[in-house]
């Protein structure tokens, strides 16, 4: 702006100043929004540089740099780029040093207990470290991992080469655990987590799913007096007597997940009853019978508000007997659960009318009574799934539509929905995720309904919903600016038009469209030329779309981290095309009858960040032995199948 003659420039951006810029930023919640904004100029540039706390690093070559740039980062997530090594933890030690808090460091395989020692001691305030699915975590990296003094939380999720040796490591070093993940660490028995129990006294949540451990550790467990979460799923030789010992000890538990705990009965887990009387979510999925004495127990749980009882047979009098004895309840599971009738759903939600998630996936007998009972009675349900709940019509969800205005997910895959039932579930306008897969009797009228009134939708599944087409897709791309993920596999009607109306959709980040058989590489250029953020694409038998459309998509959509090309007639070019995304991780290439055997074991050369690969089993004992395990050291795991080229 201009002043009087002896008077400087101010432009308006520094008369606002650090505090009122920073406030603006604080506001821009999308990423690429963030980044946008600090292309402005140098001073947006450096306040974004320095106010961001958490990043997510998309390609390892880039880690110098970022770490250079963003001095005030806490929070470092690497589970992205396989080729991170020891050498690269050294240099997160050396420049974030006590700054870190906390560093995702799942499924890579470059790292060993050298990296992790220097690590440990050089980011001396880190909090959290997750390690899961790091294949090569044993005993030697557990040590390193323990000279982490103050860590509070460690995810070491199916790390099987960790024995009871290396629990015991950081057992004694990490003694301010506060969450603890063993979930499928096979080498732990009884004695590491007894180990843990015992030096971890501030131990909050305990994850032992999948162990063979049995009662005898359930006794140092109930020793930890601030244990507020136990999961022991799949933990078969965890019975009754365990039970009766946690009900003994563990006074402030309030989420317990016994699921597929097959040695444990109706008559231990009523015996919690008289001791837990702080749960607040309670999870016995294809586990115990469910009899009316367990659920009666219930009544003694004052705070009980969630429950899972997947898989498992319960009756109308006891779906009732949860109305009467759960009256705090906001959460129920019943997917795949036998016995499940309209009697016992309505008598359910007559007791609770405060529930707020629903799930009666594949409940087959439930019709529109026990829809509409959900309906009136509960008013405030915010997620309900009723996947393969075939004899429920239009008359339930317009009772939906009408009473449930607060509905965000919604689920009705397989369900005999019409355009009808569209139009009703439309007034629904807080809709975030709807899933309308195998509805065949919908059409492009409906999502016209969708289009028109669910703005806030960011999450939509047509798969195999054969009777839409180009045009439901345009009312849809023009009403909900907000999709992130859509599915139109086997929508056989859609063809380039419709893609090129997707097209506006800038926060997309995952599409399906495999075999529509009429979209072309036009189309899928059109996508990748507006949906820049692309991270997942599916394209399996588009048997129209060549290399022209990889191109375009391997040019425009940089941040792609995983693609389906199987069975489409791509050539080398299309494929080694894929060479330059640096970030992509998962890749199927079955039957690419036009590609090479030299262009295949490029692509395994070339592509450094390659995590997952699905590639034909003749393939196997064609490309050299030398490549594959070369791949396999970098981090890449195979999946050879054999499938016929027409099914």
């Amino acid at each position: 702006m201009k002043r009087c003659q002896g008077c400087f420039k101010v432009s308006i951006l520094e008369a606002l100043g650090d505090d009122i810029l920073l406030r603006i930023l604080d506001n821009i919640n999308d990423t690429g929004d963030r980044n946008s904004w600090s292309l402005v100029c140098k001073q947006f540039y450096r306040l974004e540089s320095n106010c961001k706390r958490k990043i997510q690093l998309l390609r390892g070559e880039m880690l110098p740099r970022i770490l250079q740039r963003y001095r005030a980062v806490e929070h470092l997530d690497l589970s992205l780029c396989p080729q991170i090594s020891d050498r690269c933890l050294g240099l997160v030690a050396a420049v974030s040093g006590p700054r870190l808090r906390s560093i995702d460091l799942s499924r890579l395989v470059r790292i060993s207990h050298l990296g992790l020692s220097v690590l440990a001691k050089g980011c001396e305030n880190l909090v959290e470290i997750d390690v899961s699915y790091c294949e090569r975590f044993g005993d030697m990296e557990a040590a390193a991992v323990s000279n982490a003094k103050n860590l509070q939380t460690l995810k070491l999720v199916r790390c099987q080469m960790v024995s009871d040796l290396g629990l015991g490591w950081i057992a004694v070093g990490c003694g301010k655990l506060q969450d603890l993940n063993l979930k499928w660490c096979v080498g732990v028995s009884d004695l590491g987590v007894e180990l843990v129990a015992i030096k971890c006294k501030e131990l909050k949540s305990l994850d032992v799913s999948y162990l063979q451990i049995t009662n005898k550790c359930i006794a140092s467990i109930t020793q930890l007096s601030y244990l507020e979460t136990f999961i022991s799923v799949g933990c078969v030789c965890v019975d009754d007597k365990g039970l009766t010992l946690l009900k003994n000890g563990c006074k402030s538990l309030q989420r317990l997940d016994v699921s597929k705990c097959q040695s444990m009965s109706s008559t231990g887990i009523i015996s919690l009853a008289s001791g837990c009387i702080a749960l607040r979510q309670l999870s016995l999925a294809y586990c115990v019978p469910v009899t009316n004495a367990l659920l009666s127990s219930f009544d003694k749980y004052d705070s009980l508000q969630s429950i899972r009882f997947d898989g498992c047979e319960i009756s109308r009098s006891g779906l009732k007997s949860i109305g009467k004895s759960c009256k705090s309840l906001r959460e129920l599971s019943l997917s795949k659960c036998i016995g499940v009738t309209d009697e016992g759903i309505s008598a359910l939600v007559e007791g609770c009318r405060g529930l707020k998630m629903l799930d009666i996936t594949c409940c087959r007998d439930l019709t529109d009574v026990a829809i509409t009972a959900v309906a009136t009675s509960c008013g405030d349900v915010s997620c309900l799934k009723m996947e393969s709940c075939s004899l429920v019509t239009e008359i339930s969800l317009n009772m939906l539509g009408d009473r449930c205005p607060f509905l965000e997910v919604l689920d009705l895959t397989d369900c005999s929905v019409s355009n009808t039932g569209l139009k009703s579930i439309s007034r629904c306008t807080g809709l975030t995720t709807l899933k309308l897969g195998l509805c065949e009797n919908i059409s492009n009228e409906g999502l016209i309904y969708i289009g028109a009134h669910c703005s806030n939708l960011q999450e939509l599944d047509l798969y195999r919903s054969v009777g839409i087409g180009d045009t439901g897709l345009a009312a849809l791309a023009s009403g909900c600016p907000k999709l992130r993920i859509v599915n139109l596999s086997y929508c056989i009607g859609i063809t380039d038009h419709g893609l090129k109306s997707l097209a506006q959709l800038e926060k997309l980040y995952t599409l399906e469209i495999r075999g529509c058989f009429l979209v072309t590489s036009a189309g899928l250029s059109a996508i990748a030329l507006g949906c820049k953020r692309l991270v997942e694409l599916d394209i399996k038998r588009c048997y129209r779309v060549d290399d022209t459309g990889i191109v375009t998509v391997a040019q425009c959509c940089i941040n792609l981290r995983q693609i389906n090309v199987s069975y489409c007639p791509i050539s080398d070019a299309g494929l080694l095309a894929l060479v330059n995304l640096s970030c992509l991780q998962n890749v199927n290439l079955v039957h690419l009858r036009n590609v090479s055997l030299d262009a295949f074991a490029f692509v395994l050369l070339a592509c450094a960040s390659l995590k997952k690969i699905k590639l034909l089993k003749q393939l196997k004992s064609l490309l050299p032995s030398n490549l594959i395990k070369q791949a396999e050291n970098k981090g890449c795991r195979f999946r050879w199948v054999q499938k016929p080229l027409f099914i």
